[in-house]
């Protein structure tokens, strides 16, 4: 993906830090291999819904999480986490990537054919790097109808990276979301 795109306010807005303190959940990278943390609850088609209740915590929160490799290289993955905040105003996007990936140049989005733009990373933990997004309605309705979203990742500025996630069951679990 060569045009380098920036991702509509309306489509999405970076999450401060107050809101990824509410991501307790999804703090979630483990050191060997990215997983994610929490119980499994549900599976909707290729995605599964994981809960925990956070440290500090009265309710247990729930998120939508899929964890993907690149085709090519196995050693590149993703783990793709939707959820809704604890207060339910916001829903957000969060995309971990491994270290080693070239940040100025962002995540790329494409969901089918359509080009959806680009995220910056907002940090980088000893498990990869984060790049949080708050869902517009745009965005959820597009991922609910889509059949595969794109996630591209740079390892050099020429070298864009597609990473294939399945839609499949997104739909009736993102509606499942507490």
């Amino acid at each position: 993906m060569e045009s380098r795109t920036e991702v509509p306010v309306s489509v999405s807005r970076w999450v401060g830090r107050a809101a990824a303190a509410v991501l307790g959940l999804c703090g979630l990278a483990y050191a060997g291999g990215v997983q994610a943390q929490g119980m499994v609850k549900n599976t909707y088609g290729d995605w599964q819904m994981r809960c925990e209740t956070p440290a500090g915590a009265t309710s247990e929160q729930c998120a939508l999480v899929q964890n993907v490799a690149a085709e090519d290289r196995p050693n590149v993955t993703l783990v793709i986490i939707v959820l809704k905040t604890a207060d339910g105003k916001s829903r957000l996007l969060r995309v971990v990537a491994p270290l080693g990936i070239l940040l100025p140049s962002g995540l790329g989005l494409k969901i089918d054919q359509t080009d959806i733009g680009r995220a910056g990373f907002v940090r980088c933990l000893s498990t990869g790097c984060v790049a949080e997004v708050v869902m517009e309605d745009n965005l959820v309705n597009q991922m609910k109808t889509g059949q595969t979203a794109t996630f591209i990742v740079f390892q050099t500025p020429e070298e864009g990276i597609g990473i294939p996630v399945s839609l499949n069951g997104f739909a009736a679990g993102f509606d499942a979301l507490p």
